[in-house]
């Protein structure tokens, strides 16, 4: 056996295989790439390996002169189309450099004299393309390089007064600037660092939870305890500096598979004697008496809390010291988020982010499920009292009077837009900065109404005391992409071209877009300008004649083409390019089709829930985009449709859209 896999013959036959199928498929695949408008290079390199084929059954070493020309050919071809991008050209040449490999080693030896053009071609042209290749692997066109100053300046202030060794809250900051000032791991003695401890929540997926199960959590350290939340929203104390568990408390949290996802990303601390004073501090006389209240109901237990939102819509208030729930909140620490609610269904409302608390109130915002029905719960937002859980305000998006408290036997609007990403609090104006979701289901838009556009897919600012509206910014208009604000604005202050300084909000947005706004007004700082963008909505629909772009952005600066499309080898590259022209692509804000519809960047954003960070002695911004497309495909509703029947199952009333990630990548 060993003997037959060595011989001659065998070796000949493989490599006539291989060379003659690759022509078929090069031809073939190409022929039909080019007949939808791509690159005609797969049919002429297909017609030129049948030749290479033929030439190596007659044993001409003419072959390996003509495979040589293949491989220049390529060179030329990859470097005019993706230029120096080592990840752009490997899927390009990999198969061919190793088929020369083959050749070289393997099959010149066996052809008839004389071999020595043939040799010396086939080996120029490996020498090219190794050239190439470590050429474009110490030469990433894709990176910008630059310098950033590593010497720290005067530290910025600290008008919240927060400890530099603690993170007290999701963004470190409530203005969500996600930076430490400690100063102790530098560049030089990073890679010096070992792990000081680890702990083991034990929380794993069970047998009942949905195929989404994520560990998102950024943990807030005070003091000397730290607290955390695994994806069952189990709450643990640890010992800063051992890792030792002080306590836990679990909510016994039930999902099924129906929820959308079991995720907890963070939970809320508060300092009610700290509270109290700044109560105390800044109330006018009217609140005097209210203020005093505060401050002798802080001096009890549960001076000090930690709020824990749970998915099946509740929010619970634990003693940040004992995990004991504080029984003077709510009904004995647990606060009902399902009350008032249209629907009532677990897992179909879920507070996934931690709420803002200020010295008075907790605000709370959730997600509700995407895509089911047009009958879900609402996206209220809600203010509570932050002692006793008691509802002080509500914001919901899609009512006519969004500060309409319900009466008895009323209810919140069913489907209004949702905050499910984390918000971001400015204490000295007492606005609390909410980014907002669309109605569902995310990518038809034909029966929506008015009221559940006007609050959607943007900005959304609220005097935190009161809930009453401040201001909104719209980052996307009839959003048929999902592309609502998917992360925690971030406030800064900066300076402006005339030397004033003005308090601004980040808002990351999933196009790339960075939007950047006066944050007292919600005015453009940076100008976001409304342009023209593909029309032709499906059938029932319509679409924004015109998108707000932004002049800060990271969204792409070419439309793609076929020659973007990324594969591991030539072979997946070839479909993937075919795929790229059987959809409908046009650029940013393509509508969705029946077609379906290539949306880039798409609804995993370039930006998503890890919004940005802020270095604020440096003034430094830091973001990390990324860049995934997903293809958007409309399906009819309709009695013969599988997609309906499996539906109107589960109670749906909707038109049918569905969203599905393609195997296909842009390089």
């Amino acid at each position: 056996m060993s003997r037959q896999s060595t011989s001659p013959g065998f070796i000949s036959v493989i490599t006539l295989l291989f060379t003659a199928l690759t022509a078929l498929y090069l031809l073939i695949g190409g022929a039909w790439l080019l007949s939808l408008g791509g690159s005609a290079y797969y049919v002429v390199t297909g017609v030129v390996l049948l030749g290479v084929s033929w030439l190596l059954y007659r044993r001409n070493q003419a072959a390996l002169v003509l495979y040589a020309l293949v491989l220049v050919g390529t060179a030329i071809w990859a470097l005019w189309e993706s230029g120096t991008d080592f990840w752009a050209l490997a899927p390009r040449s990999g198969v061919l450099v190793v088929f020369g490999v083959w050749l070289l080693l393997l099959v010149s030896w066996r052809l008839d004299a004389p071999r020595k053009l043939g040799v010396t071609s086939l080996v120029g042209a490996l020498v090219i393309w190794a050239g190439v290749l470590v050429y474009a692997g110490f030469n990433d066109p894709q990176t910008i390089n630059g310098t950033l100053s590593a010497a720290v300046g005067t530290p910025a202030a600290n008008p919240n007064g927060i400890d530099p060794a603690d993170w007290p809250v999701y963004g470190r900051t409530q203005e969500g600037t996600r930076y430490s000032p400690l100063q102790q791991i530098t560049p030089e003695n990073v890679k010096n660092l070992q792990v000081a401890w680890t702990f083991r929540t034990g929380d794993m997926k069970g047998p009942n939870d949905p195929v989404e199960i994520t560990n998102e959590v950024t943990p807030i350290k005070i003091g000397d305890l730290l607290y955390l939340c695994s994806p069952h929203q189990i709450l643990f104390a640890l010992d800063a500096k051992t890792g030792e568990q002080k306590w836990k408390f679990d909510p016994k949290l039930q999902p099924d598979p129906s929820f959308q996802h079991v995720t907890c990303r963070g939970e809320s601390y508060v300092d009610l004697s700290a509270s109290a004073a700044t109560a105390e501090s800044v109330a006018p006389a009217s609140d005097a008496a209210s203020a005093a209240t505060v401050a002798s109901s802080a001096n009890g237990a549960c001076t000090r809390r930690i709020y824990l939102p749970v998915n099946d819509g509740h929010l619970y208030a634990l003693d940040a010291q004992t995990g004991e729930r504080c029984a003077g909140f709510g009904n004995n620490g647990d606060l009902d988020l399902q009350h008032a609610q249209p629907v009532t269904t677990p897992g179909m409302y879920e507070p996934t982010s931690p709420p803002i608390v200020t010295n008075k109130v907790i605000i709370v915002a959730g997600a509700v499920e995407d895509n089911f029905s047009t009958r879900e719960p609402s996206g209220v937002i809600r203010g509570f009292d932050v002692r006793t859980g008691e509802l002080l305000w509500v914001f919901d998006s899609g009512a006519q009077d969004p500060n309409k408290i319900p009466g008895v036997g009323e209810h919140y609007t069913l489907n209004s837009p949702n905050s499910w990403a984390p918000a971001a609090y400015d204490a000295k104006l007492d606005i609390v900065y909410l980014p907002m979701g669309v109605t569902t289901p995310d990518i038809w838009g034909g029966n929506r109404t008015p009221l559940q556009e006007r609050y959607a897919s943007g900005l959304l600012a609220l005097h935190a005391s009161t809930g009453k509206l401040a201001w909104f910014y719209q980052t996307a208009h009839h959003d048929l992409w999902d592309m609502d604000q998917p992360s925690q604005p971030t406030l800064a202050d900066i300076t402006d071209k005339d030397g004033k300084t003005v308090p601004v909000v980040y808002a990351p947005a999933k196009t790339g877009n960075l939007f950047v706004l006066d944050r007292r007004t919600g005015t453009l700082v940076v100008p976001a300008p409304e342009m023209p963008v593909p029309q032709g909505a499906a059938p029932g629909d319509h679409v924004s004649p015109t998108q707000p772009f932004s002049d800060l952005t990271f969204r792409p600066k070419k439309l793609l083409t076929d020659a973007d499309m990324w594969g591991a080898t030539m072979y997946d590259q070839l479909v993937c390019r075919v795929m790229f022209h059987k959809l409908r692509y046009e650029g940013t804000f393509t509508p969705p089709s029946l077609q379906g519809t290539l949306v880039f960047p798409g609804n995993l954003g370039m930006f998503e829930w890890g919004g940005i960070a802020v270095d604020t002695d440096r003034q430094v911004a830091v973001a990390n985009p990324i860049a995934l497309p997903f293809v958007s495909r409309l399906i009819p509703r309709g009695p013969a449709t599988r997609w309906s029947r499996s539906r109107a199952r589960r109670g749906a009333a909707r038109k049918l859209a569905s969203s599905r990630n393609t195997a296909c990548r842009t390089a």
